[in-house]
């Protein structure tokens, strides 16, 4: 177990603060954007939530979402971590353009929520999606075998339909992660459980709808953000970003990926057309 953190020092070995030591008294900004996963990519994230917490440097931190939700473990597990520094100093979540699903419910960890006027939030709910391909398997002459131990084992193949049984597992299971989230909503946003089971339809909210229904505390950008966390921590609205220190090699390979991630949207936007546009 790692020593706590001294006051005054810098963690450089776990995130990458900016060239000289994190400015004292500033408001830290952690990005949440793009898709939450689980692993190691969220591991990393509770850690860097952990060390900002035992900073004595950081006296509050925003938390910049953009993010259309992920995997519900790993995104219950940041909403664990958020709030456990919420506790320890003030956090006020930015919703900048999506906070919804598993993101909405990592800004339930702050103190308060803000958003964007165009931002979209909610999708409280859950999905569990799974191909099944046994027709295609039996177009193309293929044929699976399959050996196990334990009726369960193996639901959600996709070489085969599911039994009755396994269906009625994974719902049961899709409730339980509908059920906690609801909880969650609840006691984040204080309100009534039957209130939030009422929101928890699954649907997104533009955020003036989202503060009429509870789900946000005011419209604003990043920088009102900065000042709100700022006043709540007595200090200048002052901030500096803390992003996850990733080996040479990693990096190189995302910007090499986002480079073709980007050309092959481009491709496809020639192609399509978007949902919301202006």
């Amino acid at each position: 177990m790692s020593a706590p953190i001294q006051p005054g020092s810098t963690v450089r070995r776990l995130f990458a603060w900016p060239p000289r030591p994190f400015p004292a008294r500033q408001v830290a900004i952690v990005r949440i954007h793009g898709p939450i996963t689980g692993g190691g990519r969220s591991a990393e994230f509770v850690e860097l939530l952990r060390h900002i917490r035992e900073s004595a440097r950081v006296p509050a931190v925003v938390l910049d979402i953009d993010s259309p939700g992920g995997s519900a473990t790993a995104s219950d597990d940041l909403f664990l971590a958020i709030q456990r520094l919420a506790k320890a100093k003030p956090v006020v979540a930015a919703i900048r353009g999506v906070g919804a699903s598993g993101s909405y419910l990592a800004a339930l960890g702050a103190r308060r929520i803000i958003a964007n006027p165009t931002a979209v939030v909610g999708s409280i709910g859950v999905i569990s999606v799974s191909p099944h391909l046994p027709a295609l398997l039996e177009r193309i002459g293929v044929s699976v075998a399959e050996t196990r131990a334990g009726r369960l084992k193996g639901m959600g193949s996709p070489w085969r339909e599911d039994t009755e049984e396994e269906r009625a597992k994974e719902q049961a299971l899709v409730d339980g992660f509908y059920e906690a989230f609801v909880d969650r909503v609840a006691e984040g946003r204080g309100m009534p459980r039957a209130r939030a089971v009422e929101i928890a339809t699954g649907e997104v909210w533009l955020a003036k709808q989202a503060i009429e229904l509870g789900l946000v505390d005011e419209i604003g950008d990043i920088e009102r953000a900065v000042e709100v966390a700022a006043e709540m921590a007595g200090v200048p609205a002052r901030a500096a970003p803390v992003r996850l220190r990733r080996p040479f090699f990693a990096r190189l390979i995302d910007r090499f990926a986002m480079r073709l991630a980007s050309s092959i949207a481009d491709e496809v936007e020639l192609r399509t057309w978007d949902r919301f546009r202006f």
